[in-house]
């Protein structure tokens, strides 16, 4: 019998694939993403000093909406909370999820609030 592959065991390949190839630093984070079933997570990370500079999530206050708009605005979040703390370019990391839907509803918004990637 053929067994269905493990979607999320996929996804963790692809993003250490990513992760091997990209780094954040202090002048240009990391905008690492996060999907779960019910939340989207966004986080400006230091890799070099291992620290997260920003971050920002669907269970905020400031989040309401369907699950497209709950992303578009954690985007918004996360841009004005880099701008806040001097941070104008980050380097996006999907974190092995496609570009598409949530995620890509996240990375416009945050590029339409200042982020550039």
């Amino acid at each position: 019998m053929i067994s269905k592959p493990d979607k999320n065991k996929t996804r963790q390949r692809r993003h250490a694939r990513v992760r091997g190839k990209i780094s954040g630093t202090a002048q240009r984070p990391r905008l690492s993403v996060y999907r779960s079933n019910k939340n989207i997570y966004a986080q400006l990370i230091d890799d070099v000093e291992g620290v997260t500079l920003a971050s920002a999530s669907t269970i905020d206050k400031e989040v309401s909406g369907n699950k497209s708009e709950q992303a578009a605005k954690v985007g918004e979040l996360i841009a004005k909370r880099g701008t806040e703390k001097n941070v104008s370019e980050v380097v996006f990391d999907r974190g092995g999820y496609l570009y598409h839907g949530r995620v890509q509803a996240l990375a416009e918004a945050a590029r339409e609030n200042g982020l550039k990637f």
